[in-house]
């Protein structure tokens, strides 16, 4: 099994261009996979200097309706008209953040023209593709969601007016990964939050074992200005997630301030991956 990011924030193989987003190829017996997409041409570039054939992909997961993860869809679905892209259909809905009073809501959605592609799948809520692979969403969530997920807003249309409510993430899913004697959950950003993403999986595989690895941004970086709540809140998901007896693999949204301190409670069960990097399953 070969696990390796094309697109991340962060610099690891420097002949990858870093560039906020988040892609993953993934490849076992049965497949080649392409988790998300990256927000731009990075995943294109990224790949070739990988030495990745995207022509040869034949699953797409896109984790969920946000650009940065799906800008280089289009891009990849010229190169590709065969692989099946896997998405919940709430994924298509508009979304946008909200960046203050002064510049107001920025459209953050995909590109409206993925959902005219032909090899989309269209799917509401968890789905099993085959033994490999199944798609899990979180219909339950036991812990609030990170606060850094509150300024993520929702457009719905009402009547002829638009307004805007928190998005409730239903367009995020995970995937479980079972190959090769392992099973892996990858998310994309854990806007429902990892907690819960740890929960669903085990109020829906009660009987199985945990997983041996998780791969997913947390969703817990901001662009200044930390506080002491937000120390408090990292430090409390750290130690819930030491619970756990698996690794966890992370990158993009959680970013590399919020990764230390979360890794000085975690130690050596946390790792950053960065753009470039082969996750190693340790």
């Amino acid at each position: 099994m070969k696990i390796i990011n094309l697109v991340e924030n962060t610099s690891g193989n420097f002949a990858c261009r870093a560039v906020h987003g988040l892609s993953f190829y993934i490849q076992t017996k049965k497949h080649r996979i392409l988790f998300d997409a990256g927000p731009d041409s990075a995943l294109i570039e990224n790949a070739a200097h990988l030495g990745i054939d995207l022509s040869l992909i034949d699953t797409v997961i896109l984790s969920h309706g946000h650009y940065d993860h799906s800008g280089g869809l289009m891009e990849f679905a010229r190169l590709n008209k065969n692989a099946v892209i896997y998405m919940q259909s709430s994924a298509g809905e508009d979304h946008f953040a909200f960046d203050g009073p002064d510049k107001g809501y920025r459209y953050i959605g995909i590109d409206r023209d993925i959902l005219s592609l032909p090899q989309v799948k269209l799917i509401d809520g968890d789905l099993k593709i085959d033994e490999e692979l199944s798609l899990f969403r979180i219909d339950k969530r036991t812990y609030p969601l990170p606060s850094t997920n509150k300024r993520i807003m929702l457009r719905k249309k009402e009547g002829e007016t638009f307004s805007y409510i928190q998005d409730d993430f239903v367009h995020e899913h995970c995937l479980l990964l079972e190959s090769e004697g392992k099973k892996i959950i990858i998310s994309g950003c854990a806007h429902n939050g990892i907690l819960n993403i740890m929960d669903e999986y085990q109020r829906k595989h009660k009987e199985e074992k945990a997983p041996d690895a998780v791969i997913s941004g947390f969703h817990l970086m901001k662009k200044s200005g930390y506080t002491e709540e937000d120390y408090k809140e990292e430090e409390e998901i750290a130690g819930l997630l030491k619970a756990w007896p698996c690794k966890f693999y992370t990158c993009h949204c959680t970013g590399e301030e919020v990764f230390e301190r979360m890794k000085a409670v975690m130690k050596d069960q946390l790792l950053y991956v960065h753009c470039g990097d082969e996750v190693t399953l340790l």
